[in-house]
């Protein structure tokens, strides 16, 4: 009887053994690898995926069904390599051969750009129903039924945290239509959208972004272990780990007494207020580097073209150390990817909550990190809500930097920025780059400027544009030694060049500001 047994029992992990094994045989691709997928134009792309050790896996892409590629799994069960693509254009098939098939349709060649960051980069075209933020752009409506575009697709990376680099990613390519555009990142497809309509390349967009989230969670962690100035996030962080079963206790409490309110508040025809904020703990998506773990580090290696970015909001109480974060961001994805892909951003825009120092942390970035750009949008923004609802003016900006710098096309596509100053008696005299077609002080006098002496007192300041300088002044201020522009929290400047876009906030002293210990 127990032998029986014992053979029933062998029997049964063999037939497992052997289940599993030729499961695990199969090729088996990233999700990004997917129909409507958008491979880069002519380059040796990079694809890769799982099969059994030894196995030999041959690539085949249809632009051109004379080449093949042969590639052999390793010990482990992971094999990668490179493929030739050629011109932009489709549609193509891509087929990889093992002890399976996997054909991959409806592939297009272009341009493939990553678009990450916080909520204004996830903001969709299409209002979410009660989200409370996402409120659909400007005109969604007319937007949604001109979106027939099958040449812009779009892989939307589901949202998750790892606390270790992950090997694959959810998601699947969606082709651009009126079904399919309300959920597609409004700025990403803005941008698509002017790139297409510009070069008649076909655009392949990679977003990975979420709401709420700090630079420093979509940043590895190394990177943060290796400096200083970002060691306190990592104790901060462990801190609140080391909290949270007690702070998570209390937030139920507190979440529990929120929603009775609320119920109460809505039978009276009331509003309730926001709810009670969860704590931070292990599967937060404010944690360090745990979004880069899971919907950074699996794109990587697929070939891009470059990234836009969009974040910037949750670190504008650490604006001084995000001078420093942010470029180390860049630099982290740049040496991931073995790649230094240009890297194009948006400014954060006026609101009550963003302090000035964000904003000029970010124009350091774009002055200091090369290959960069910034779309300034001080003309865009919403004192009162933090998602702006004109995305079109955001990708268009952003594309005008790609336009320019990687497609070749001659177009303003900065702003002007602050380049130096004068002390001239009573005046300075400041310079600026990015002034094609002259500078323009838009609906009236210039404003936004100010002024101070040696006591770093600021006071309103007149100004005046000769040529392509402005002139700044006070009546009250005999020895003038710094000007600021736009300084404050929710600024109106009207300073622009002659192609109509605006110029940046800046400050031409290093005073300390208001966050420069906060870490």
């Amino acid at each position: 009887m127990k032998s029986r047994k014992l053979q029933l029992a062998t029997g049964i992990i063999f037939f497992l053994s052997f289940f599993s094994l030729s499961l695990f045989a199969d090729v088996k691709l990233p999700a990004l690898f997917a129909d409507n997928m958008v491979l880069q134009q002519q380059k040796a792309v990079a694809l890769w995926g799982w099969a059994s050790p030894g196995e030999t896996v041959v690539i085949q892409g249809s632009w051109n069904p004379a080449e093949t590629v042969t590639v052999t799994a390793d010990s482990e069960g992971n094999w990668k390599t490179n493929i030739k693509t050629a011109k932009a254009g489709g549609l193509y098939t891509l087929t990889f051969k093992g002890n399976n098939t996997i054909i991959i349709n409806e592939v297009l060649l272009g341009e493939v750009w990553l678009c990450s960051g916080q909520s204004n980069m996830h903001f969709p075209v299409a209002p979410i129903e009660n989200s409370g933020w996402a409120t659909g752009v400007v005109n969604y409506e007319q937007e949604i039924s001109g979106a027939t575009y099958p040449a812009i697709r779009m892989f939307t990376v589901a949202r998750k945290v790892a606390d270790t680099p992950q090997q694959d990613v959810e998601g699947s390519w969606e082709v651009s239509s009126p079904q399919t555009v309300g959920d597609f990142s409004a700025v990403a497809y803005f941008f698509a959208r002017e790139l297409h309509q510009k070069t008649g390349l076909p655009i392949g967009l990679i977003n990975t972004s979420w709401g709420g989230t700090p630079a420093e969670s979509w940043t590895r962690k190394e990177i943060l272990e290796s400096d200083a100035d970002f060691v306190p996030i990592l104790t901060r962080y462990q801190e609140a780990l080391e909290k949270y079963p007690e702070a998570m206790e209390a937030h139920k409490l507190a979440l529990a007494s929120w929603q009775k309110e609320a119920e109460e508040k809505r039978s009276r025809g009331e509003k309730p207020g926001g709810a009670p904020r969860e704590p931070i703990g292990p599967n937060h998506n404010k944690s360090p580097y745990k979004l880069y773990n899971a919907m950074i580090a699996p794109l990587i290696p697929y070939t891009i073209k470059g990234a836009i970015w969009y974040q910037g909001e949750s670190n504008a109480d650490r604006a001084y150390q995000y001078r420093k974060l942010f470029p180390a961001m860049i630099s982290n994805w740049r040496q991931d990817w073995n790649q230094e892909f240009p890297f194009y951003f948006a400014q954060i825009a006026p609101h009550r909550s963003q302090r000035p120092e964000i904003r000029e942390a970010q124009l350091l970035t774009m002055l200091s990190v090369p290959k960069t750009g910034m779309a300034v949008l001080t003309d865009a923004g919403d004192s009162l809500d933090i998602h702006p609802q004109n995305k079109q003016v955001v990708g268009e900006r952003l594309a005008l930097w790609a336009l320019a710098k990687d497609y070749g096309q001659k177009l303003s596509y900065s702003g002007p920025v602050y380049k130096s100053m004068k002390v001239k008696k009573d005046k300075i005299i400041l310079k600026f780059s990015h002034t094609e077609g002259g500078l323009v002080a838009k609906d009236g006098a210039l404003k936004e400027f100010t002024i101070a002496g040696a006591d770093q007192n600021f006071v309103p300041a007149q100004a005046r544009i000769e040529g392509k300088k402005v002139v700044v002044w006070s009546d009250s201020i005999a020895n003038p030694v710094a000007v600021r522009f736009g300084w404050k929290r929710i600024p109106a400047p009207n300073l622009y060049n002659g192609a109509g876009l605006p110029a940046s906030p800046f400050r031409t002293d290093e005073w300390q500001g208001e966050t420069f210990a906060e870490r």
